[in-house]
């Protein structure tokens, strides 16, 4: 979701690659939420962050608690951000809806007050 708001929000402005610490599948629910306000994530795939090693970035942004412990360090970053938020896909049924779309505007809520 985080890939799909930057490329929808800040396109113009930033290049934005998603990877997680193991590459397993874009979720359903995520798919659904983001289309909800118009983005369409349906076209992504899930990465793992090791088919980013070697590249040089300007951010590394990391959303999820798991995920700052275990992401690699990318040489060259020239800052490194994070904020923790919860695992929807951790829910089951209408309650794993409602918790992808809070995280959904959390990270939008979150990145608009970040990179604008």
């Amino acid at each position: 979701m985080a890939e799909g708001l930057m490329k929808a929000l800040f396109g113009d402005k930033f290049e934005s690659y998603s990877a997680g610490t193991v590459a397993t599948r874009v979720n359903p629910l995520a798919i659904k939420v983001m289309a909800e306000i118009g983005i369409d994530i349906s076209h992504h795939r899930s990465k793992s962050v090791e088919e980013f090693r070697g590249w040089k970035f300007d951010y590394v942004v990391t959303v999820c608690d798991q995920a700052k412990e275990s992401c690699p360090f990318f040489p060259g970053a020239r800052k490194y951000l994070h904020k923790g938020f919860e695992d929807p896909s951790q829910y089951e049924g209408d309650e794993a809806l409602q918790k992808f779309r809070e995280v959904r505007d959390e990270i939008k809520e979150w990145l608009i007050e970040t990179f604008s």
